[in-house]
């Protein structure tokens, strides 16, 4: 699996994905922290979480086009909601649930946090306890230089206690909230909670553990008994309870469990998981996967091959024989897979992002121009940062200096590289028609103020 990385922090307004075909990485920084992550982005791991999230947050009043999914390159359980109505999944979290109801359950208890508001809610009761804290801690700082040494360290232990306590049993009501809510929602989308009973039984077990091996799902979501009791009751009064996952939803999840261990662990733990002897097309896509990541490009056809005659209209299995294609050099072939698998769901941006690279790398002009309006589509809803960087090449490839320049201030616009974006912006003006959309577009990425350094 090829790699792009590009690391940028707080100041970036959107996270930029790289590709490298099926998945794709790339380093970013978490706006609800200052630790860097590594975010990933696959269109079949997306398109599952998009089915499974949707519903949801119709049912909590949200609308699905304004929240942005990401995946976090993190085999921790683990998923959290930040500013502006983004929810992140660490990839950990996808493979370690057993069902596609305990990843919904998650989906509905974040979607909680978001309907209320609570991290706004969380940053203004940090605020409020900070000016108290912070005068006892100051006049304890007094006491100590005044001599009085224990009553000074008394003040600020006793300052620090009252305001850890404070914070956590606030959160604890927002976590028991988030859980309510999140029943709620699973109920008016006539889905059962049981998944979310399972898991968070789960990380009940996890409490007892040492904190450095607890996932950090079950650090950040501490599950007491009354709050486990009181959603137990609450799930158990809907009438859709007893609903189980369909079959086909089961073997879509396994599909994407078996792609994410394929791409991210090492191979050999992936055949140790998938050994030969299991013939399922979730065992066989895992396989192809880590044949293709250890160079074999035969025995990774090979095991895509039958998973292709058993789902012949599943557009991400094409996409990824179009990856194994591609990134073993043969890119008619890979071409001609990825056409398909944008046939099959010409909505997913990211497969036009796949076929619109490879028409690009054949190299002459009339597939260069076919290419760049697949980019285009795959750009189209400003997430995808690679398609832009495809782009500028694309038409620097046939001497449209102005568009190019524009594609690469939209890339490193879409990357929250605010600098490179306005320097290559106002190249963009230079060269192109003034009043054009082209020309306006590159005149708001000019005009954009720098962000302030913290």
């Amino acid at each position: 699996m090829a790699l792009f990385s590009t690391c940028f922090g707080l100041c970036a307004r959107r996270f930029g994905a790289a590709l490298a075909g099926a998945l794709l990485l790339v380093a970013a920084a978490a706006p609800a922290s200052a630790q860097r992550i590594s975010i990933v982005s696959d269109a079949e791991t997306e398109a599952m979480l998009r089915e499974y999230t949707d519903p949801i947050l119709r049912a909590a009043g949200i609308n699905p086009e304004a929240v942005q999914l990401h995946l976090v390159n993190d085999h921790r359980l683990n998923a959290f909601v930040a500013n502006g109505q983004q929810m992140f999944f660490h990839t950990g979290l996808i493979t370690t649930v057993e069902t596609p109801s305990e990843l919904i359950g998650v989906i509905a208890h974040e979607t909680g946090h978001m309907a209320g508001g609570h991290l706004v809610k969380r940053r203004e009761q940090f605020e409020n306890m900070s000016v108290p804290v912070l005068a006892s801690m100051i006049l304890g700082v007094g006491a100590i230089a005044a001599g009085s040494g224990d009553a000074g360290m008394a003040l600020i232990m006793g300052s620090q206690h009252l305001a850890t306590r404070s914070l956590l049993a606030f959160t604890r009501e927002q976590e028991a909230s988030a859980d309510q809510a999140g029943a709620s929602y699973l109920q008016r989308s006539g889905q059962s909670g049981q998944g979310m009973l399972d898991l968070f039984a789960s990380m009940r077990d996890q409490e007892l553990l040492t904190e450095n091996r607890q996932d950090p799902y079950a650090r950040s979501h501490p599950m007491s008994g009354a709050r486990f009791s009181a959603l137990e009751e609450r799930v158990k009064e809907s009438p859709y309870y007893e609903r189980e996952d369909s079959p086909e939803r089961i073997h879509q999840f396994e599909m994407v469990q078996a792609k994410l261990h394929g791409f991210l662990d090492d191979p050999n733990v992936v055949f140790n998981r998938y050994p030969l002897s299991d013939t399922s097309d979730y065992a066989r896509y895992a396989r192809s996967v880590a044949y293709h990541r250890t160079g074999q490009m035969q025995k990774a056809l090979a095991e895509l091959d039958p998973v292709i005659e058993h789902q012949p209209d599943n557009p991400y299995v094409w996409e990824v024989k179009g990856q194994i294609y591609f990134e073993s050099g043969k890119v008619e072939e890979s071409i001609e897979a990825y056409r398909k698998s944008v046939s099959i769901r010409p909505s997913d941006e990211q497969l036009h992002l796949g076929l619109g690279r490879a028409l690009v790398a054949r190299g002459d002009q009339a597939s260069t121009e076919e290419g760049i309006k697949y980019l285009t589509t795959a750009t189209k809803s400003g997430e995808q940062a690679f398609g832009y960087y495809q782009l500028s090449i694309a038409y620097g490839q046939i001497d449209e200096i102005g568009m190019a320049e524009l594609s690469a201030a939209q890339y490193y616009d879409a990357l929250g590289s605010v600098g490179e974006a306005k320097a290559h912006a106002k190249r963009a003006q230079k060269l192109l028609k003034t009043g054009t959309p082209e020309w306006l577009r590159a005149q708001d990425i000019a005009m954009q103020p720098m962000p302030e350094r913290g």
